[in-house]
């Protein structure tokens, strides 16, 4: 059985207060490296952003026993020419990785985005060797393209970011 499975998981909207958790995951090294920030301050920035869609009920967080193990948001566009579209960010408990919470937030948050919000695709920015790959990968999720050197982290130090899209057909089941 897996975790999400059990009756001790549950996804629910993000709330400010979940900032704490998610500053704890993005500031492990090995977590840092799959995202565009690259220290603290960067980190207490983005938190601003990322968490700031709460408020929209955009964003959702997996928790198992009470506790948050994941967070996921829908980055809402101001504009009503990209109003069609979101970019999507995902992050799990490195704890908790590999017991299908990831997966279990990708589909709610697609649902999410699909019928609640109408958009017609959803895209995520993957860094480096990004472990999410693998995931979006598995749920259709296609490259549209890679940028070499994207993101500068050190002296000579870069990231290549790739671009990952779904499309979804408004009315017809995902994947259809």
């Amino acid at each position: 059985m897996s975790i999400v499975e059990e009756k001790a998981f549950d996804i629910r909207y993000t709330r400010l207060e979940d900032g704490a958790f998610l500053k704890k995951w993005l500031l492990e090294k090995d977590v840092l490296d799959h995202f565009s920030m690259k220290d603290e301050k960067e980190v207490d920035e983005m938190l601003k952003i990322w968490l700031g869609f709460s408020r929209y009920k955009s964003g959702l967080t997996a928790c198992y026993k009470g506790v948050p193990c994941g967070i996921t948001t829908l980055f809402l566009m101001p504009y009503i020419k990209l109003v069609h579209h979101s970019l999507v960010y995902l992050i799990v408990d490195p704890k908790m990785q590999r017991k299908q919470i990831g997966t279990s937030l990708l589909k709610n948050i697609e649902h999410l985005g699909k019928n609640y919000f109408r958009f017609e695709k959803l895209g995520f920015e993957v860094f480096g060797d990004g472990v999410i790959k693998h995931l979006l990968e598995k749920h259709e999720y296609k490259k549209i393209y890679t940028q070499k050197r994207y993101v500068k982290c050190a002296a000579n130090s870069y990231k290549d970011r790739s671009y990952y899209e779904k499309e979804f057909t408004i009315g017809k089941k995902d994947g259809a």
